[in-house]
């Protein structure tokens, strides 16, 4: 296994270890479990908000797991042990983008599917929302990386990551719920938007990773 895929590995085992993942899915079901509460249980209500529903719990279940991200790491020294050894920082943030969205990504899908039906979605909706999030994940995972990279050590850096990340993501909420409707455009928009934070929050990340390690 070559480094990068041994340090993509490492980041999938921790997001697994002792459950990590188990509450951002659990609380992206509860949200899709609740909503008909709040709202009420009428089927073309909730067919015609379920795909924003979906986005929303989406980007607030992806914000819980940014504190084990990146700031352990930092605390234990594992990312002045990978700068001695000559790892570029930017490269072991797109380590920890990949292994988080795997770690992430798959179970999201999967719970996405129980909360379409959870909403009443058609399988036509299900279908559409289990590609905006396949086409918008990858961005919220490089996004929550970036943010885990900027607020590590800080104090009470999971309120901050909030504010941090939250703004960033609006057009990933913005498109993805979109996608879901009759706007052909918005899935390109989407994946637009996603390439673009994957290209560039490693740099952003590895920079923030740096200059936390001086």
């Amino acid at each position: 296994m070559s480094g990068f895929g041994a340090l993509v590995a490492r980041e999938l085992r921790r997001a697994w270890a002792a459950g990590g993942l188990t509450l951002p899915i659990a609380f992206f079901l509860l949200v899709a479990v609740l909503f008909p509460f709040a709202v009420g249980p009428e089927p073309k209500l909730l067919a015609r908000i379920g795909g924003g529903v979906i986005w929303a719990a989406a980007l607030l279940a992806a914000l819980l797991p940014v504190e084990r991200l990146v700031a352990p790491d930092l605390e234990s020294g594992v990312l002045d042990q990978l700068a001695v050894r000559g790892w570029n920082d930017a490269s072991v943030a797109a380590a920890k983008i990949v292994g988080h969205w795997l770690g992430f990504a798959p179970a999201l899908l999967l719970a996405c599917a129980v909360a379409s039906g959870l909403l009443g979605l058609s399988l036509e909706q299900a279908l559409a929302a289990g590609v905006s999030l396949a086409v918008g994940t990858p961005g919220l995972a490089a996004l929550g990386v970036a943010t885990a990279a900027l607020t590590a050590g800080l104090r009470g850096a999971g309120a901050v990551a909030g504010l941090v990340m939250l703004p960033f993501a609006v057009p990933l909420l913005i498109f993805g719920a979109g996608a879901m409707g009759n706007d052909p455009s918005a899935v390109k928009l989407l994946g637009a938007v996603s390439l673009l934070l994957v290209a560039g929050c490693p740099f952003v990340a590895g920079a923030a990773m740096r200059m936390g390690r001086g």
